[in-house]
């Protein structure tokens, strides 16, 4: 037996709960993993208060991210005793997911662990921290350099936000941060943040061009936010977009476009080659203060992370939450 979150749907609502499985009720997969942490990410608060259909099919166990051990292989590149991570793949939405003891899937769908990290330090990170790493590495394609001027990161208080200041400090970027909450500022300039900007300057209808500010930037909020940030991105700049925590538009015009020749880079985690997976994680490795992990994260049992669902979704929790399952 193991424990895991089940989310059910037996009418309109759905149930989330800790529950006990058995090994044969885990999906099909070749590599089985007992797991050591998960995380609680934006799209689990979504899955887990059912606030948008993230999940198809149920009973589901939730969770986009683990790390952890595998203790059964079929797979050619894993055998028992191995460290691993996964983020994304569907893993939590169609795939049962993290938020769980044991994990059974693809061995396509892991990456080796960095022995830089343990399992809990990958959870730190977990998919927040490996999509501002993936965001970054679309800047630095776009030739956006430390030396073009300061970046800017909305959703600053976030997962992905947090880590992706603590990252472009380490690589010599000047970063601006973005966020609704004031109370914060000296925790953003711990991560490396060295102006704090109020997100209501950003969040409201956007001019077609307005002052250039910004060499790049990393957004995790969209709809008028990244409007804004691309209005104020200078000449040959760029954005990355990766998030919708303010909705899923853009109210913005082709100025920045074919006057500036600014480059929005879209930014996808969940369905990334291992190429770029692998390449993410060992970047991460080198290119994050891993002193900095302890300060931005959050550790709750598997209990605990029901509620914090709602939270996250709320703009409530600061940084990174990680899940000891087996607490």
């Amino acid at each position: 037996m193991f424990k895991a979150i089940i989310l059910e749907k037996p009418g309109d609502t759905v149930e989330a709960a800790v529950g006990e499985l058995t090994d044969d009720r885990l999906p099909e997969g070749d590599v089985t993993v007992a797991v050591d942490f998960s995380t609680i990410n934006y799209k689990d608060g979504l899955a887990i208060t059912d606030s948008a259909p993230v999940v198809r099919d149920y009973p589901m166990v939730p969770g986009i991210d683990f790390a952890g051990t595998v203790e059964v292989s079929d797979h050619a590149d894993y055998k028992p005793g191995d460290k691993v991570v996964l983020n994304g793949w569907g893993v939590g939405e169609r795939h049962w997911g993290g938020l769980s003891q044991k994990a059974r899937v693809k061995g396509d769908w892991l990456v080796p662990l960095p022995s830089a990290f343990n399992s809990e330090q990958a959870m730190s990170i977990g998919t927040a921290g490996y999509t501002a790493m993936l965001c970054v590495m679309a800047i630095e394609r776009n030739g956006v350099t430390p030396d073009k001027g300061p970046v800017i990161v909305t959703g600053a208080n976030g997962g992905v936000g947090s880590v992706a200041i603590a990252i472009l400090s380490k690589l010599g970027y000047e970063v601006h941060a973005s966020t609704g909450r004031a109370s914060e500022a000296d925790f953003l300039k711990s991560l490396g943040a060295s102006e704090i900007i109020d997100r209501e300057t950003l969040s409201g209808p956007a001019r077609p061009l307005g002052k250039e500010l910004y060499a790049g930037g990393v957004d995790a909020v969209g709809s008028h936010t990244l409007a804004n940030v691309l209005s104020q991105t200078k000449y040959g700049g760029s954005v990355a977009a990766c998030g919708l925590a303010q909705g899923m538009d853009l109210p913005s015009s082709v100025a920045p476009f074919i006057l500036r020749g600014v480059t929005l880079a879209g930014v996808d985690s969940v369905m990334a080659s291992k190429e770029v997976r692998t390449e993410a994680w060992n970047r991460l490795a080198t290119d994050l203060d891993i002193s900095k992990l302890e300060n931005l994260t959050t550790k709750v049992s598997l209990a605990d992370a029901i509620g914090v669902a709602g939270d996250i979704l709320k703009g409530q929790v600061r940084g990174r939450v990680v899940v000891d399952v087996n607490a």
